[in-house]
């Protein structure tokens, strides 16, 4: 395995590794902490499809414009897949630094199952195009 591909694979791993805290999070009710963590498993999943690319960014706004010029605009992905990405972006950011924000369960419980197929697609697409 080249330096690349093992970039790439830790990305990915951290990706998995990041949805599996959040359901463990969802389990113990810390909703906020889960949104954190469902974002990053998406952010870092999208990181190792940009890394695959040859693209690399320093911010999270960055990563969020990339993937969505060359893979959601192109229909490389879909594009609920990169509203979902966007929203989670705006959950995070909201519960990472808002005040009073509130995260209800049943959503949390939604985006985590939105968040598997997010990771499920585009573990099929790595296998197909990279």
């Amino acid at each position: 395995m080249n330096e690349k591909e093992k970039i790439i694979e830790y990305w990915r791993k951290r990706a998995r590794e990041s949805l599996e805290d959040a359901k463990l999070l969802f389990r113990n009710n810390r909703l906020y902490s889960a949104v954190n963590r469902i974002y990053y498993a998406l952010f870092y999943q999208v990181s190792a499809l940009l890394f695959a690319k040859g693209f690399s960014f320093s911010k999270h706004s960055g990563v969020q414009a990339a993937f969505n010029k060359e893979f959601v605009k192109t229909g490389k992905i879909d594009k609920k897949l990169g509203r979902f990405y966007n929203r989670m972006f705006e959950h995070r950011e909201m519960g990472d630094y808002g005040e009073l924000v509130e995260f209800e369960k049943e959503d949390v419980k939604r985006w985590l199952k939105e968040a598997e197929e997010f990771l499920s697609v585009t573990d099929e697409f790595f296998e197909r195009e990279i």
